[in-house]
């Protein structure tokens, strides 16, 4: 144990003399290297940032309202390419109770650079929140409705307790800090070289950051597993009005030929849009001529006219 203290105390003596000689002999690297070492240090203690807001159900092993919070964050990897897999965290479920309902909360996570992209594609946002919903079933054995809606507020509960979940710290930041530049190896400043500043060692979270506790884990889901092509459907679509020609709500009316279940109907619904898929078979996406409420929206299937009709109140 003495022998290992005194070789880690001459390691970090020989780690600050390098340090030390850099900032003689080079300045302006030294400067750069710093500059660098506290930019990835805040990236990689940047929070999550909640991005939208997901409600759907757990069907089973127990029937519950279930919310997705979908959120950003720094610290999940992007993906390498269009083609590479998206990799994803997920918190572990939390039971919350207000008043009479009770209902699941589940934390989400992906790289900013993921969400941002699929804020402009609708079909893509779509991909994300399938591939978040199927991989909350496989990790915690869940059974999820198809249908889903994006709810008006960006969080379900509050930002601290997502932070929390997703993070699995509850470290003090300055003890953070501390931690992190003790992860400044010896080895890492000799990488560095003065007539190259641009290659400067990276600095990485301490794995004992990371809390054992927290179900979070980081899985890399492939977007092209769920890529189909799928035919457009004849539907019909209409502002239905009152007696006094006032709007009331919007009725749509999809024909859905070789389909004889609503189970297999796919629908998500926000203010402004609507997706309905059938796997393999449908896909409808439809801008909506006024801003309807999500909550309020019903749907029903004509099994004998295998034809889908999406009632929607307006706001």
């Amino acid at each position: 144990m003495e022998s290992s203290s005194k070789g880690l105390l001459t390691q970090v003596t020989q780690f600050w003399n390098l340090l030390d000689d850099l900032a003689e002999s080079n300045p302006e690297s030294y400067q750069k290297f710093i500059q660098q070492q506290l930019k990835e240090g805040k990236e990689l203690c940047a929070a999550p940032e909640p991005q939208l807001c997901l409600q759907t159900r757990i069907l089973k092993p127990k029937e519950k309202l279930l919310f997705i919070n979908l959120c950003q964050w720094k610290r999940i990897p992007a993906p390498e390419s269009a083609t590479h897999p998206v990799p994803l965290s997920i918190g572990r479920p939390e039971d919350i109770s207000e008043t009479s309902d009770v209902y699941t909360v589940i934390d989400v996570a992906y790289h900013p650079d993921v969400l941002q992209a699929a804020e402009k594609d609708q079909v893509k946002k779509d991909q994300l929140i399938r591939m978040a919903m199927r991989c909350i079933e496989e990790q915690f054995q869940f059974t999820l409705s198809n249908c889903y809606y994006i709810t008006k507020f960006r969080i379900k509960g509050s930002i601290q307790r997502m932070k929390q979940n997703l993070m699995g710290i509850q470290t003090n930041p300055a003890d953070l800090r501390e931690k992190m530049r003790n992860e400044l190896t010896l080895e890492k400043i000799r990488s560095s070289t003065v007539s190259n500043s641009d290659q400067f060692p990276q600095l990485l979270l301490p794995e004992d950051q990371v809390s054992s506790k927290t179900a979070c884990l980081i899985e890399e889901i492939s977007s092209t597993e769920i890529k189909v092509e799928m035919m457009r459907p004849a539907y019909e679509l209409k502002i239905v009005a009152d007696q006094n020609e006032k709007p009331l709500k919007i009725e749509l009316k999809v024909e859905l030929p070789g389909v004889n279940s609503v189970s297999l109907c796919d629908l998500s619904v926000s203010e402004d849009d609507i997706l309905i898929e059938v796997s393999e078979k449908y896909r409808l996406y439809l801008n909506l001529p006024e801003s309807v409420d999500t909550e309020m929206t019903t749907a029903k299937f004509i099994k004998e006219k295998a034809t889908l009709i999406v009632t929607m109140p307006l706001v």
